[in-house]
């Protein structure tokens, strides 16, 4: 594993000097590779740090976000947020508290009593590692990060009611389209994700981690309280249940990342769903997704790429028949899901999450005016996006 933390520092150390001129006027966003789970790194222009989830348990996400914090100059954890309590998301948190400091922790409260892979091992380490320095946010409520507006628009099963400053209106894309049972799901702690905008001058992201589809409607309709952004981290990997097309027309971002992994997230739906919104100019991707197939990203946008063979038959062979949700929705782990003492699987399904060096990631840097640039490590490509008029 020191062997990925090696490479990945050796891929960002061009981005090193960019990150330590954070205090200048720049926003900087590493979108980690976890395989399917998520851990994104916000570094303010005032140098405070925000990390979104910790990816699965195990050395392999733990050794990628600490080479990240290194590569970004980021020596301590100042704004630890997790979005809900799932395997692929909280999974390194404990490990990682035992090697940088954490300043305070936000989360959506307890978790929700109806889900079937929480962690109560986890629940109970976690408490006493937050105690005294633990917000539990809802909708409305503000991070407070230098250089930055941080509120809170979904908590807990709750969503803002009121509109942001550049939110208001009716949203068009809600006409025709109505909520899901979404009763059966095992594990509804998706829906209770805490999620956030980001406003940096007239730089705007959103991170709205598993939030499913009719949180999104219940957020977006018939009033879209948000208004547009520049980049969307898709919604629960880029799978089916979630990015809905009230949200994603809504929002109308002018990239959008996903955070899927090999087999996991990455859900054909939800290409056509951001290949249909209004302004958008690219998709990036952390992972080529086998669920996709044709209709992947082109390579210069995604970060990790199977092996060339691996991806010719995969683009060769015959057609799998698919049930509702398309394909990336699976169970608790599967062979060579990473575990943990106290945590289920990576919620990988179709074999689990992959692991394979070097490593590769996403990376923005912004500005106040709302100009920023996308950058892919694993190929040095970079594409500027001017502020808007």
């Amino acid at each position: 594993m020191r062997a990925i933390a090696v490479a990945l520092c050796l891929l960002l150390m061009p981005l090193t000097e960019i990150a330590a001129q954070s205090g200048s006027g720049t926003l900087h966003i590493y979108y980690i590779d976890t395989e399917g789970g998520q851990s994104t790194l916000f570094v303010g222009p005032g140098g405070e740090s925000l990390l979104v989830d910790t990816g699965n348990a195990g050395q392999r996400d733990l050794e990628r976000i600490l080479a990240t914090l290194d590569a970004a100059g980021v020596e301590r954890v100042d704004h630890m947020w997790s979005t809900h309590y799932h395997g692929d998301h909280i999974g390194a948190l404990l490990a990682l508290a035992e090697r940088v400091p954490i300043g305070h922790f936000y989360d959506h409260g307890e978790p929700h009593p109806d889900d079937r892979i929480i962690s109560a091992d986890f629940m109970s380490a976690y408490a006493t590692l937050s105690e005294g320095k633990r917000t539990v946010v809802a909708p409305g409520d503000a991070l407070p990060m230098a250089g930055v507006d941080i509120v809170t628009v979904a908590s807990n099963g709750a969503v803002l009611q009121t509109d942001l400053t550049n939110g208001g209106g009716d949203n068009a894309a809600c006409a025709n389209v109505e909520p899901v049972d979404e009763s059966a799901y095992f594990d509804p702690d998706n829906g209770a994700s805490a999620g956030f905008v980001l406003d940096f001058g007239r730089f705007r992201t959103v991170d709205l981690g598993d939030l499913t589809w009719n949180g999104e409607l219940e957020l977006m309709c018939p009033t879209n309280h948000i208004g547009r952004i520049d980049v969307y981290l898709t919604s629960h990997h880029g799978l089916a249940q979630s990015g809905s097309p009230p949200l994603v027309y809504g929002l109308a971002p002018r990239v959008a990342v996903m955070n899927n992994g090999t087999r996991k997230g990455g859900a054909p739906e939800a290409f056509r769903v951001l290949h249909a919104s209004p302004g958008l100019e690219d998709l990036w991707q952390l992972h080529w997704s086998h669920n996709a197939g044709l209709e992947n990203s082109p390579a210069v946008f995604i970060a990790n790429v199977d092996d060339a063979a691996t991806v010719a038959e995969a683009l060769t062979a015959e057609p799998v028949a698919r049930g509702g949700f398309g394909g990336g929705f699976g169970g608790r782990g599967g062979p060579g899901g990473p575990g943990g003492p106290g945590f289920p699987g990576g919620r990988g399904g179709f074999g689990g999450p992959a692991s394979h060096t070097p490593v590769d990631l996403i990376h923005v840097e912004a500005w106040p005016d709302g100009a920023f640039v996308v950058t892919n490590t694993r190929n040095g490509f970079s594409k500027t996006y001017a502020a808007r008029p």
